[in-house]
């Protein structure tokens, strides 16, 4: 889920990516602790249709046009804080370093499920807090950088604020109260004033000992209001050992509101940024992360794990693991690449250079809170012209999702009609991703072309859908994306 914010005075916006993807998400997150040399940190990824995080079912098209909804909405967020935001678009410090990347061969994985699809992304996390733990369903988001949950706080000091704790309508809440771990960030420090400023924290002080507040608002009428503080977050292993990891930055939402919050307890923050749950966790555990997306239709209890560190369960991959040039920095806090063109039926399609241009007005990311992939338009109408040539003998079909231009009567309809699909990389790395990460299914009879356009200059964003049924790791100290193709199971 991409990430869109803008500042005015209290307000700001906050613009969750989730991870990977059919959108991103909640987090199992902890520390290994090091007398467990040999451990994996894993958070299990809960499907989008799981009854976990699902109420009544829907049919396969309401759940489209929820997606494309969301997508929608978190394009426009992603283009303004990329274009006209409260960060500019320009080059990072670095977060993590090579070197502070080889400082452990430990590991951690966590259970990552699928979730529904509510605007701010499709896959959840378990994510314990506090001392004694308390466990939320987060939204893992490689596209936000804040770690936040719904949060009930009541203020012991008569200095503290005046500001009461508001009532929260949300199936469940961490009570901070009742967490010895739990410290808030107070306002007048420079961590508020200077540190957390991307993270959009208010400027406002009434007192010394007043929490750093932060206010979020959505271009979907969304808002998420509450303070920053440090807690200590826990993770159960194998054997039912746990593990701990202290003074992980966690913003306390008293209160939010809106279509982006009623599945989710809050957001796991993945991005590229010196707070995010990426680098607290990637720094302690070889510098990386990895996940692996299962089918967005795929049975309702199949899941699979974020992993920080190095997986034996991804060993035998690794021989058949493709790698590329993460670019870190250089596009706020997200995950970019440099992409050097599309073929489709193994045509390389005429696509400006400056498309792909990651230092200029262009660029590609992977974002794991968005589900469909977006193109800006000198690509994607050379990518749609191509893909509809193999489907003119199927019926064309209007359907009311959105900006999903092309959909038609799939009675007959094989795969193998369509030629292959292949996203080249600058240093010769090539993706090809499976025709139904492309070509989606809609509704009974009906599917669709799942690329959406962006207006030029902009930035090309590929999705969770695209990114399924992969294995992909963002090496972090080595600036490298490795990829292979995998069942996720």
């Amino acid at each position: 889920m991409y990430r869109m914010n803008w500042r005015s005075n209290s307000f700001q916006l906050f613009v969750l990516l989730l991870p990977i993807i059919h959108g991103l998400a909640s987090v199992y997150a902890a520390v290994l602790s090091q007398e467990y040399n040999s451990d994996t940190m894993r958070l299990e990824l809960i499907h989008r249709h799981s009854p976990q995080v699902m109420g009544r079912p829907k049919t396969q098209l309401q759940r489209l046009k929820e997606l494309v909804h969301s997508d929608s909405v978190r394009q426009l967020m992603i283009l303004h804080k990329l274009r006209g935001g409260h960060i500019p678009r320009r080059k990072a410090k670095e977060v993590l370093s090579s070197s502070s990347s080889r400082g452990s061969d430990d590991a951690i994985e966590v259970p990552m499920h699928p979730a529904a699809d509510y605007g701010i992304g499709q896959y959840f996390v378990a994510f314990k807090v506090g001392t004694p733990s308390q466990k939320f369903m987060l939204v893992a988001d490689t596209g936000s950088d804040l770690t936040w949950m719904s949060c009930k706080y009541h203020c012991r000091s008569r200095n503290c604020s005046d500001r009461k704790a508001r009532r929260i309508r949300h199936r469940r809440v961490f009570h901070a109260n009742l967490s010895s771990s739990f410290k808030t960030i107070p306002c007048l420090t420079d961590m508020c004033k200077i540190e957390l400023m991307d993270l959009f924290s208010l400027t406002n002080c009434p007192t010394p000992l007043t929490p750093c507040g932060y206010d979020y608002r959505y271009s979907d009428g969304s808002t998420a209001l509450g303070f920053f503080a440090n807690e200590t977050v826990t993770v159960e292993l194998k054997e039912g050992r746990k593990m701990k990891l202290h003074n992980v930055l966690i913003g306390c939402s008293e209160s939010f509101q809106g279509q982006s919050f009623q599945a989710a307890d809050g957001v796991m923050g993945l991005g590229y940024s010196k707070y995010s749950f990426a680098i607290k966790a990637a720094e302690k555990f070889g510098g990386k992360f990895s996940y692996c997306l299962v089918d967005h239709l795929s049975h309702k209890n199949v899941s699979n794990y974020l992993t920080f560190g190095s997986s034996r369960s991804k060993e035998a991959l690794l021989n058949n693991m493709t790698y590329t040039e993460l670019v870190l920095g250089m596009v706020n806090s997200f995950y970019a690449v440099n992409m050097m063109g599309i073929s489709i039926g193994g045509a390389m399609l005429k696509i400006p250079s400056e498309v792909w241009d990651v230092k200029g007005a262009g660029g590609t990311i992977l974002d794991s809170g968005s589900s469909l992939t977006f193109l800006t338009e000198p690509a994607y109408q050379p990518v749609m012209a191509a893909l509809r040539v193999s489907l003119v003998k199927f019926r064309k079909v209007e359907m009311d999702i959105g900006p999903l231009e092309y959909c038609f009567n799939s009675t007959g309809f094989e795969e193998s009609l369509v030629p292959r699909l292949v996203f080249h990389f600058a240093d010769g790395a090539e993706f090809e991703p499976p025709v139904k990460s492309y070509v989606i299914s809609a509704a009974d009879g009906v599917r669709c072309l799942g690329f959406v356009s962006v207006a030029w200059p902009g930035t090309s964003v590929v999705g969770n859908i695209m990114q399924q049924n992969h294995l992909w790791e963002f090496d972090l100290g080595l600036k490298k994306l490795g990829f292979a193709p995998s069942s996720c199971t």
